[in-house]
């Protein structure tokens, strides 16, 4: 690959793909092997993004043998059937190509940028095709990651953003897998057949969704996605548990040397199908999401100095995800700025926004939304999320108009039926002794 072909894919990875208005037209179908597949078409640049991902985030984890899932992830660009691990990189970068990895709760996979031309994108999509059909895990691959994993949950644990989340987690689902973290210990538990495992248990067409932007006819993604999962193992996703309904809020204070207190609040609040899904983004924007406008930026920072930030936001997944409100303060002003945010949600939750404040949130959420997909990029991550959550494919065409339809009372009910002030956890760490 020349020189001037490699700066040319330079200035393109950061260029826009899609004018703010354009309307997206998803087309949609099934692999041979039953993979869910949806694309967009775009010839704005000549650029193709595809992402494949499973039902193998790290929810799947056994608790015992929690960090397995993105163990195993890392593992995969280890070494194929046919291509080294110095052998997929040296592909990847004689294509021009970027290969980014994702990781969440629920999802696991690759997303790939490629360049259309022939040459190019038929050795990158032939590279990621062997990293996800044909893995080998080699053995000192294998030690050399988890002796890495595990260094990086032992760091991770002397961090008190790391502290606090993992602590509120495990308040917010006891028993659910949505609270377990990797810990240096059960890393250390994982072997090489754990992970060979895993990759047959998850890495399967049942929980797999592709989705693929960019420069190229239908025909030529129908070829991509049967190349991409053809030879996966068939059978169906794992499912998880529903979490249990919120026990009464605890407060846990977690003692620690940084010079501020992290204030985290949560609970089991929203997955990604829920009626209530638009209601509460139009709410939270309101109440934590809407940078200084939101009622809690006015309260926390701007009335009373306690905090540069404070926020609040719904993460849905495809069992209950979190609603969370953080904050960074002074240590002696940590309960003092507990109290405020929480007499701010009880207001809210009690009383829902203002007509004023309904009307200014749906005009920025409307206004903001064509940003969010103004890139070939932009564009796959919204598609992914569709796909593997199979979410209608009017879902972005929609999407203003359902903010916009949301009304005062819809605020108010959803609010009042997915948070309970009383059973939100509470986590303070770096507390005043």
């Amino acid at each position: 690959m020349g020189s001037a072909l490699r700066a040319s894919l330079a200035l393109l990875l950061f260029a826009s793909a899609l004018p703010a208005d354009a309307r997206v037209q998803i087309e949609h179908w099934m692999t041979q092997t039953g993979v869910r597949v949806y694309f967009v078409e775009t010839h704005a640049l000549p650029l193709v993004d595809v992402s494949v991902e499973f039902a193998a985030g790290g929810a799947h984890d056994p608790r015992e043998r929690a960090g397995l899932g993105r163990l195993t992830l890392d593992l995969l660009r280890g070494g194929s059937a046919r291509y080294s691990e110095a052998d997929i990189d040296r592909r990847i970068a004689d294509a021009g190509a970027q290969l980014r990895d994702s990781f969440d709760l629920d999802r696991a996979g690759f997303a790939l940028r490629t360049l259309s031309s022939e040459a190019e994108r038929r050795s990158a999509v032939d590279t990621l095709a062997d990293i996800l059909q044909a893995p080998r895990f080699p053995a000192e691959i294998f030690e050399r990651e988890k002796a890495r994993a595990i260094a990086g949950a032992a760091e991770a644990e002397t961090q008190p953003d790391h502290v606090a989340e993992k602590r509120l987690y495990e308040l917010m689902y006891p028993t659910h897998p949505y609270g377990v973290t990797a810990t240096p210990a059960t890393l250390a538990t994982i072997t090489r057949e754990d992970v060979e495992r895993h990759y047959r248990d998850h890495y399967g067409s049942g929980g797999a969704a592709v989705a693929i932007v960019g420069d190229l006819s239908i025909d030529a993604a129908k070829a991509l996605a049967e190349q991409l999962t053809a030879r996966l193992a068939q059978g169906a996703a794992v499912a998880l548990p529903a979490p249990q309904p919120p026990a009464p809020g605890k407060i846990v204070r977690v003692g620690h040397p940084s010079t501020q207190s992290h204030v985290l609040l949560g609970e089991a609040a929203l997955a990604r199908d829920d009626p209530d899904f638009f209601p509460l983004v139009v709410g939270n924007y309101v109440l934590g999401g809407g940078g200084f406008v939101s009622r809690l930026m006015i309260e926390v920072r701007s009335k009373h100095g306690l905090a540069y930030s404070v926020y609040s936001y719904f993460y849905p997944y495809a069992q209950l995800g979190p609603f969370q409100v953080g904050l960074q303060t002074r240590r002696d002003q940590a309960n003092e700025a507990l109290k405020r945010v929480q007499d701010v949600i009880g207001e809210f939750v009690a009383r829902g926004p203002t007509e004023a404040e309904l009307k200014a949130a749906k005009k920025s959420l409307v206004g903001g939304f064509p940003l969010r997909i103004d890139t070939n990029r932009k564009l796959l991550e919204q598609l992914a999320v569709i796909g593997f959550y199979k979410l209608p494919l009017d879902w972005l065409e929609t999407y203003p108009a359902r903010v916009q339809a949301v009304t005062l009372d819809q605020v108010r009910v959803a609010f009042a039926r997915r948070v309970a002030p009383e059973k939100l956890a509470v986590v303070i760490v770096g507390a005043s002794d």
